[in-house]
């Protein structure tokens, strides 16, 4: 059942990454070991893709990922194959600090706020995740396969000014062109080998809506008052000129690290040029708990772009009652027609490669109750 709409993003959608099968952990494991070969690792992963794309299909998503299965971060895994950027730490110690009790994650102290470096000219030698998308796409069947890859605002954002060699880009303009140059081209790349369905996943535009972000900005040689409208700005260049059969959305949340988040506050302050000028298609948008303040932000929203509410949260196991999750989307239709409304979780449920706290049989749960919900609602 289509439920009322045949372009993504669908009424019962998701973020994309999913939780990895324990034998999956065990073979990267083992491959670290050197008891197992790249090519037996690239072979359990399209066994567990196969899996997880049935298990999309069987609860009725019309959308399908690879669960994000062949990367240990919905970043990392991508930002350092552009030309030009090296990596300049690692977020494990932010994966530390979540690795016991849920709760909010401090950017700064956590180790992971510079991340990166840019140390040459930002280039694109190859389109990132082209055979990964083409054996994504040869193992859907009734669905539209969805390629996953972090926004360019995360290039900045995870570094700032200081991260940028300043005898490459005395003029950090240029590497802002650089940069969206880099993506456009990926996005040709991709529209090329058939992809019809991308998302840009941008924390950064959640994040600032945190008055602590904010100092993190401040901290890094940014704006805080205006770095979302360069993100915006830098955002609508690398989409300039795309494929016209390429849908694209953006995702935002606070921090999705084994249960753990790093933002919190509505979208108030990004709202109005996040909605009326970021040229996508669509907005997945967290909204599975009082961090993301209310549905107001959403009357900035034009007709012809689609919102998809990120009521269920994919932090927890704890399934959300039904009537509750109606009774907010008819609130949230309030701001923004209710044709331009579909459903997800809030966020992946494995933004790197540990995963939130729930098990499998929760996970599936969840993404069955989005379908549920949404055909009731749409259907």
């Amino acid at each position: 059942m289509a439920l009322g709409r045949t372009q993504p993003p669908f009424r019962a959608d998701h973020v994309g990454s999913l939780l990895r099968p324990p034998e999956l952990l065990q073979a990267r494991e083992e491959l670290e070991a050197g008891r197992l070969s790249a090519e037996e690792l690239r072979a359990a992963e399209d066994e567990a893709i196969r899996a997880a794309v049935r298990m999309q299909e069987d609860v009725g998503l019309q959308s399908a990922t690879d669960g994000e299965f062949r990367r240990r971060s919905w970043l990392e895994d991508f930002v350092f194959q552009l030309g030009g950027v090296v990596p300049a730490g690692s977020s494990s110690a932010a994966r530390a600090s979540a690795a016991q009790t849920p709760g909010r994650i401090d950017l700064g102290t956590a180790g992971s706020a510079t991340l990166l470096r840019v140390e040459d000219r930002v280039h694109l030698s190859h389109t990132i995740f082209a055979e990964d998308f083409e054996a994504l796409a040869a193992m859907t069947t009734t669905s539209t396969p969805k390629l996953t890859i972090p926004s360019p605002s995360m290039v900045h954002y995870r570094g700032g000014r200081a991260a940028i060699d300043e005898d490459v880009y005395p003029d950090l303009d240029e590497f802002w062109i650089d940069l969206s140059a880099a993506y456009a081209a990926e996005i040709r790349g991709l529209a090329e080998l058939g992809c019809t369905y991308l998302q840009l996943d941008d924390t950064s535009l959640a994040y600032v809506n945190d008055p602590q972000q904010r100092e993190h900005v401040a901290r890094i040689g940014g704006d805080p008052e205006r770095q979302h409208l360069t993100y915006i700005r830098q955002l609508n260049a690398a989409l300039a000129g795309r494929p016209g059969h390429v849908t694209v959305t953006t995702h935002l949340c606070r921090g999705n690290l084994r249960s753990s988040w790093m933002a919190e506050g509505s979208y108030d302050f990004v709202a109005e040029p996040l909605f009326s000028e970021l040229q996508v298609d669509g907005f997945f948008l967290e909204y599975d708990d009082e961090r993301s303040g209310g549905f107001e932000p959403l009357r900035f929203v034009p007709k012809g772009k689609v919102v998809v509410l990120g009521l269920v949260t994919s932090k927890f196991g704890e399934l959300e009652d039904k009537d509750l999750l109606k009774r907010r989307i008819e609130e949230a239709s309030r701001f923004v027609d209710l044709d331009q409304l579909c459903l997800s979780p809030q966020c992946g449920f494995a933004s790197v490669l540990e995963g939130n706290q729930l098990t499998y049989e929760q996970q599936v749960a969840k993404l069955r109750l989005v379908v549920e919900t949404a055909r009731e609602v749409w259907g």
